[in-house]
């Protein structure tokens, strides 16, 4: 299902790399944006850089992805300070450290409200208003952290996982409503979130991964792997048996 014209799109957690990068991409197609995140007054130079190179309108918005609450309105905000929105791409997350996170509830349990949580209420607030009005869609961007659970990283993964789950089932509910939903699985990426960590290969960047998602959004796809060796290199991990996976340093 190919998604319907898209003349507004709002981007959430748009501090991020990626979702910058995304901004390029739908503003050089002509998209209007609209940049939600916290301290959004901060994002004013990225904001009129792209208005000056794109010509389009770029407005900011407060957004605070742990406030559930404020996610009722979300969709209404967006109309009455910038206009109407036929896109939510969301790029909230987190990527924290494991050691820390086994040890000390409070952050394992901050990992799971950023990662999957806030992300699960904020797009279904979302998708139903999408669905009310029978168009538009939903970009997300989970993980392949989220495809099979590794003792590096498997409360992440476990967020992941459990977002890719929802966006499924989102993708499933929506589809007759003619509301499109992908769901963007990256591997490592070069950005603030990756550094320092120990055994990244194969690292894309944020440039080359938001190229790939605005093509799988024009072509309809519904799970995106990026770069796309992911899918492949996933593939294999997911095919081991579970009697050998659970001797291997992953």
């Amino acid at each position: 299902m190919r998604p319907t014209p898209t003349s507004r799109a709002l981007i959430l957690g748009a501090r991020s790399q990626i979702a910058q990068a995304l901004a390029h991409q739908f503003a050089a197609k002509g998209v209007a944006l609209v940049l939600a995140a916290r301290q959004s007054e901060q994002l004013a130079p990225i904001a009129a850089d792209l208005r000056l190179r794109y010509d389009v309108d770029v407005d900011l918005l407060e957004f605070d992805a742990l406030d559930l609450d404020s996610h009722v309105a979300l969709a209404d905000r967006v109309r009455q300070e910038a206009g109407p929105w036929e896109l939510a791409i969301c790029v909230v997350g987190s990527l924290p450290d494991q050691q820390l996170a086994r040890q000390d509830g409070h952050i394992a349990q901050q990992v799971l409200a950023t990662n999957f949580t806030s992300v699960c209420v904020c797009l279904g607030h979302l998708a139903n208003d999408l669905e009310a009005r029978r168009e538009g869609g939903l970009i997300c961007v989970s993980s392949v952290s989220g495809d099979r659970g590794r003792q590096s990283n498997y409360i992440y993964g476990a967020a992941k996982g459990g977002l890719s789950v929802f966006l499924q089932g989102l993708r499933n509910r929506l589809a007759p409503a003619g509301v499109h939903v992908l769901t963007v699985k990256p591997g490592f990426v070069d950005t603030p979130m990756t550094q320092g960590l120990e055994g990244l290969f194969l690292v894309a960047s944020p440039e080359a991964v938001a190229a790939d998602v605005l093509i799988a959004w024009r072509k309809g796809r519904n799970v995106l792997y990026t770069p796309w060796f992911w899918r492949w290199i996933l593939l294999i991990i997911r095919l081991i048996p579970e009697s050998i996976f659970k001797r291997l340093s992953l």
